[in-house]
């Protein structure tokens, strides 16, 4: 008797936990698109396991930011910008606003031909038809009643296909542990460091962060909800490290020792050739299908919602208006997918330290707001929370300097 009330007791227990992480893996899954997939597998199939410490470097300032913009989405009752508005002016408001929009934009034509190319490699059919084809799907999605609520079953299917395809690789394979605990020791090869700034950029994204202060509203949560919303955001952002994780190990355990090099989608798949056999590419398509698409759905949301909430327009995705920006983002990335038709990796390469150059001045309000007592109350940055976020913006302007004294030279 004792048995069965403890499992009736554990099992809402484990749905309430599951039905929550819908905020952190919707930011999760827009920040494993195509880019973030390919660099990971070309880094493991470059340098091996060398790399794994800057997934998890990346992953722990992505906890801190994403934890801390929840914290200021729960403790406030009005959207991020509009307290950036209420401290600061209508002017930084503006300028945040747009430089998420210009940034996810950026990153939006990467997603759509990411999505295109997936298909068209299994199809036949050109990567322009089928960028083409998933613009209208996304936008088609904005249509729903309930926005929010497809989107955050969407991200958590896509995230469970990709979690379990390369966790059953790994076990497969049997990676080196020595080379894994080797890994996470800070290391940088030569010729590595862009590769480095590029894999930050997809993983450590302020704008993907930030957004969270948004998505804990459209779920409802308040202060109240502080210690769950944490625990959301922790958990969703740990599950994007062990995907990277789980990628950089298996083209660490299958293709660095062949000498592959990842020059194209196609190289990417054998890493799951262990598994799949013959089957490894079209399954490993499908997997990069699914991070273009739910970082198409996802980034467009982002960029649509901080240019209209910065413009006045509101911020909640049931508002007409505000799905009216999103889809002007889904267009521009449409266009691009049009004028450029496929994506070679060097052009991902180029594109994802973009963010790098753009954020840190967002970061550091985040850090601003988070620490203001009388805006945070309880919710208000600990010591320890504080140095974490210090050494993450130090770590930005760090990568940005070096970001732009490289495309200077």
């Amino acid at each position: 008797m004792e048995q069965i009330q403890s499992n009736a007791q554990t099992k809402p227990k484990s749905a309430s936990w599951v039905k929550s992480l819908g905020p952190a893996i919707i930011t999760a899954a827009l920040v494993v698109g195509p880019g973030s997939v390919t660099l990971t597998s070309k880094m493991g199939a470059m340098y091996g396991y060398q790399m794994l410490w800057v997934i998890v470097l990346s992953v722990l300032f992505m906890m801190s930011f994403t934890e801390m913009s929840a914290r200021i989405g729960m403790a406030t009752n009005q959207s991020l910008l509009a307290t950036v508005r209420q401290k600061w002016g209508r002017a930084a408001s503006i300028i945040m606003g747009l430089g998420c929009f210009l940034v996810t934009s950026t990153f939006q034509g990467a997603n759509v031909i990411g999505a295109g190319v997936a298909l068209s490699s299994l199809t036949g059919l050109s990567a322009k038809v089928w960028g083409i084809i998933f613009t209208l799907l996304g936008i088609g999605l904005l249509f729903y009643r309930n926005f929010y609520r497809v989107l955050e079953r969407l991200m958590l299917v896509l995230v469970g296909i990709m979690l379990a395809a390369f966790a059953c690789t790994v076990l497969l394979v049997r990676p080196s542990l020595g080379g894994i605990l080797t890994g996470l020791v800070p290391q940088v090869p030569d010729g590595s460091a862009m590769l480095i700034i590029g894999l930050v950029a997809t993983t450590f994204t302020v704008v993907g962060a930030l957004y969270q202060s948004y998505l804990v509203q459209e779920k409802g949560w308040t202060a109240i909800h502080a210690k769950e919303g944490s625990r959301e955001s922790y958990t969703g952002i740990f599950l994007l490290g062990l995907i990277s994780a789980l990628i950089m190990i298996s083209a660490a355990a299958v293709l660095h020792p062949q000498g592959i090099q990842v020059n194209a989608a196609t190289d990417m798949g054998k890493a799951l050739e262990p598994l799949f056999g013959s089957w490894a590419t079209l399954v490993f398509m499908i997997g990069l299908w699914g991070a273009a698409f739910s970082s198409l759905t996802g980034n467009a949301a982002i960029g649509g919602v901080m240019l209209a909430d910065a413009l006045g327009f509101g911020s909640q995705l049931s508002n007409q208006a505000v799905r009216y920006f999103i889809m002007a983002v889904m267009i521009l990335g449409g266009l691009v997918a049009i004028l450029f038709g496929k994506v070679p990796v060097q052009l991902i390469l180029i594109t994802q330290p973009i963010t790098i150059v753009v954020v840190p001045l967002i970061g550091l309000a985040l850090f601003i707001l988070a620490n203001d007592r009388r805006l945070m109350g309880d919710l208000k940055n600990t010591p320890v929370k504080n140095g974490i976020v210090i050494l993450a913006l130090i770590f930005l302007v760090v990568l940005a300097g070096k970001t732009v004294k490289d495309l200077l030279l």
